[in-house]
């Protein structure tokens, strides 16, 4: 991957959906030069896929909380799949230390918060979680 590629990926990454003429454009290349490039970047596997980004107005409005779970090793899978099934669920760490997983919830209401907390606390082999609400965010990028 050379400068153009890195300049081709942040291009993308402040706009997915910005044309490839336009891109083009930007870093002085044609059109199918780029469009090359982008392929090659998707067939290596740089470019797995795009997605969107919301709104800072939006996001800021999301009520995050974090999930730590102590689970039973058995219903560690089980307890995966079941979680990948909760669209409101954005994103399951395992981690080390006492609890197993970290398990990152957002929601547009604390109602919404409290049936996923639910719904994880009845889950077979869930010994235990702990939640906490994101007040604030002090820092992100």
């Amino acid at each position: 991957m050379d400068d153009t590629d890195q300049k081709l990926i942040n291009l993308l990454k402040n706009n997915g959906r910005e044309s490839t003429t336009a891109l083009a454009r930007i870093l002085g290349l044609s059109r199918s030069t780029v469009q090359d490039r982008i392929s090659r970047l998707e067939d290596r596997g740089i470019i797995a896929g795009y997605t969107i980004r919301f709104n800072e107005d939006y996001d800021r409005r999301q009520i995050t909380a974090h999930v730590l779970m102590l689970l039973n090793p058995k219903f560690a899978d089980q307890i995966l799949q079941n979680l990948k099934k909760i669209p409101l669920i954005k994103s399951v760490y395992a981690v080390s230390g006492i609890y197993d997983m970290i398990v990152l919830v957002k929601a547009e209401t604390t109602e919404e918060i409290d049936r996923i907390l639910d719904q994880i606390g009845r889950m077979e082999g869930i010994k235990k979680t702990t939640s906490s609400i994101v007040l604030s965010t002090k820092y992100e990028i």
